[in-house]
């Protein structure tokens, strides 16, 4: 029998006629360079996205080229996230933290043909300008000062790069025919691309669809996920650039939800000073950007305060449970999240199963819970796969997190299938080490690359870091293996004190010691003035491999 339902493409078109229809009156709100705020309506914001889409068009773009972004988190760069797939082009966000020949690198790689850059951004471009060269380079006043197109032309050759066509999208969007009609498409067109963090080798092109876009959009709406809701004010700290920024962006347009775009001012106490004018009740941001905010709330408690009721959604890396209490003390739960740019990117979300509810979950059990990865979403199939082949569910057994379902990543762009990316049967290695609970939770244990295995026993260097960031005398801390004559590898503490805290290796292997055996402490600590962290925020722990290569064991 043939089902008699209409086939009808599921469209990152409709989300955007949608929020113009029915939530006219919701708010963007904008902190600008000068962090005074600007505030636009979604009857604005889609009025001015088909503008944007009409120019783009009338510009000669073609279905499928690129168009790439260099922005900081504010409206213009929402507009783009829907105007550019409107005029069935792909959105291409420049991750703006990486080093200027990476991007240029990855701006050639995906052949990017236009680019749509803050003004205050265009140093950055001037670096690898020359790496790539756009056709149009098309650039948004963010500053306030009006864009003289001439003058950016000039300045460009000057730094020695060949100048592309210049426009003000002010100009641009004021030039557009009114009335634009997006066109009809396949819902498997791609509508952006982002490019993995590349610590490890190239980055590599992910390409999300309309429908893999929609139906990761309705997924992390869920109330077990997001929790999204029309009524909600949304602060996505995550910079736009990082995966679709989670996907909140198109959520938030689907529902209705007012948005805080904070811009570049994201130093903790400007992100307080935010909230305080423009209060969220969901705000979203790696595990550092919390950790930054808790430090200067508990600096000054009475400068600050939190929204009480505010959802932190967090991902990116490990959420410590000590980083989970110290924010519910102050009236905020944090939501933890897995996933990675080639999953669109949310995976697995952590939330209280009714099953443990109904079963007396206790205070302590819930929050150990909540510092887990939590449990694969709906339309996403997980399986652990360790070196005997697919492990049990049993919270003990490790192996490698392969996942697959309609909103992960079946390839990368322009490079051939790799056989250690994408198994025989059709998963993602997505290089992640856990174990998996009985109840579905996933406990992330390490990247494959960053497990320590000591005497042919495996050591997780999350779990000791979690454990280390729980003494109140540590701001943050990453452990790495370090070559050990006798045992293979051994882990090496690197701990960042906060500030004006006394702490020796000998106190704090004693505040872990309740908590690990005595093979899996660390031998050493090396105290540090800072971690340094990849473009997206995690720990760079290559850096700090590299750092210490030459470490030598006295006891060996």
């Amino acid at each position: 029998m043939i089902a008699t339902m209409m086939s009808q493409p599921l469209s990152l078109n409709h989300l955007l006629e949608r929020a113009g229809r029915l939530f006219p009156q919701s708010r963007i709100t904008t902190r600008l360079p000068d962090k005074s705020l600007v505030r636009h309506t979604y009857a604005q914001w889609h009025e001015r996205t088909l503008r944007l889409a009409s120019a783009l068009t009338a510009l000669g773009l073609a279905p499928g080229e690129r168009v790439a972004t260099l922005c900081w988190n504010h409206h213009v760069h929402l507009e783009a996230y829907f105007g550019i797939p409107a005029a069935r082009a792909v959105m291409h966000t420049l991750n703006l933290r990486l080093a200027p020949d990476e991007i240029g690198w990855i701006a050639g790689h995906a052949e990017d043909r236009f680019l749509i850059v803050d003004d205050v951004l265009l140093p950055l471009y001037l670096q690898f300008g020359a790496a790539h060269r756009f056709e149009r380079v098309i650039v948004f006043p963010y500053s306030g000062v009006p864009v003289d197109p001439k003058a950016v032309r000039d300045r460009i050759a000057a730094a020695g790069i060949e100048p592309p066509q210049v426009d003000d999208y002010e100009t641009l969007l004021a030039g557009a025919a009114p009335g634009f009609v997006a066109a009809a498409h396949d819902e498997n067109e791609a509508v952006a691309m982002c490019y993995t963090s590349g610590t490890t080798g190239r980055p590599k092109g992910v390409a999300y669809s309309h429908r893999s876009t929609v139906l990761h959009t309705l997924v992390g709406s869920l109330p077990e996920c997001w929790g999204l809701r029309g009524s909600d004010a949304v602060l996505p700290v995550t910079p736009m650039f990082h995966a679709n920024s989670w996907g909140i962006p198109y959520g938030a347009v689907m529902l209705g939800s007012d948005l805080i775009m904070p811009g570049p001012h994201l130093h903790p106490a400007d992100l307080l000073d935010l909230m305080v004018l423009e209060p969220p009740t969901i705000a979203l941001g790696v595990p550092t950007i919390w950790l930054g905010l808790i430090q200067a709330l508990e600096a000054e408690p009475q400068r600050w305060a939190l929204p009480k009721g505010m959802r932190s959604l967090v991902g990116g890396a490990a959420v410590p449970e000590a980083l989970i209490r110290r924010f519910a003390a102050q009236g905020v739960s944090i939501v933890q999240g897995w996933g990675m740019t080639e999953t669109s990117p949310v995976a697995t979300i952590s939330y209280d199963k009714a099953e443990l509810v109904r079963a007396g979950m206790t205070e302590d059990e819930r929050y150990a819970r909540r510092a887990m990865a939590g449990v694969p979403v709906p339309l996403v199939d997980l399986r652990i796969v360790g070196e005997s082949g697919e492990a049990p569910w049993d919270g003990e057994a490790v192996g490698e997190i392969q996942v697959r379902g309609p909103f992960i990543t079946g390839s990368y762009h322009a490079v051939p299938r790799d056989p250690e990316k994408f198994t025989a049967d059709g998963w993602l290695r997505t290089g992640d080490v856990a174990a998996v609970d009985a109840h579905g939770y996933v406990r992330i244990a390490d990247r494959t690359k960053d497990l320590i295995k000591s005497g042919g026993e495996w050591i997780s260097s999350v779990d000791l870091e979690n454990a280390i960031m729980g003494h109140p005398a540590v701001a943050e801390a990453a452990v790495i293996a370090i070559p050990h004559p006798r045992w293979s590898e051994r882990p090496l503490a690197c701990v960042v004190r906060r500030p004006g805290a006394a702490l020796d290796a000998d106190s704090l292997r004693a505040f872990l010691a309740p908590q690990f055996a005595k093979w899996q402490l660390p031998d050493a600590v090396e105290f540090v003035d800072a971690i340094p962290r990849t473009s997206t925020g995690k720990f760079w722990k290559a850096r700090l491999r590299e750092q210490f290569r030459d470490w030598d064991w006295p006891s060996a």
